[in-house]
């Protein structure tokens, strides 16, 4: 059976946000599992990914103290492992302890096109409404249970599930259109 990891309570965020610094320290590693989950389902490579993870836990140990509310700590990282895995996308990075090109891997144009789509997700999935896009990344990209979902964000399960597919319904619409879109665009 898998471990299940928690995110840190609101008394550790908020004692964290004083300026204590071993609760601080507590909170960034308690995130740290989630954060690389998330990391690792939107970013194109495994080393993106914990790229995008380290500046994220990078920007939390920073900034917490602009965090609004304790309770939002999981939306708000998930936004922040997002914009980083869209920035790496958008100025990739030269990374000199990178392997030749001739290394068996995808090619140049496969890679720019999975990264493409990566982004393209990502931006689907930041332009659901912010209720239905709670919903999605707890269940779908955290792989946490309904209830959970439900419980923690103050659903009926049934309310949960009814976000939920409003969420998967309207993402499915707006990948179906762009690549029409796309399709349109291509020779």
């Amino acid at each position: 059976m898998k471990a299940r990891f928690s995110w840190p309570d609101e008394r550790l965020i908020r004692a964290a946000q004083g300026g204590d610094v071993t609760s601080l320290t507590t909170v960034v590693l308690e995130s740290q599992p989630h954060v690389r989950k998330f990391a690792l389902s939107l970013c194109a490579s495994r080393q993106d990914a914990e790229d995008a993870a380290q500046e994220a836990l990078i920007i939390l140990y920073r900034k917490i103290g602009t965090l609004r509310a304790t309770g939002a700590l999981a939306s708000w990282m998930f936004r922040i492992v997002r914009n980083e895995c869209l920035r790496q996308v958008r100025s990739p990075a030269v990374r000199s302890e990178e392997a030749p090109a001739e290394t068996a891997g995808p090619s140049a144009e496969e890679a720019v096109l999975q990264r493409l789509e990566v982004a393209r997700i990502a931006a689907a999935v930041g332009a659901l409404p912010p209720d239905q896009r709670q919903v999605l990344v707890l269940r779908d990209l955290q792989g946490l249970p309904g209830r959970t979902v439900a419980h923690a964000l103050g659903l009926s399960t049934a309310a949960m599930k009814s976000r939920l597919h409003r969420a998967r319904a309207t993402l499915r619409q707006e990948l179906a259109s762009a690549r029409a879109t796309e399709g349109e665009v291509r020779p």
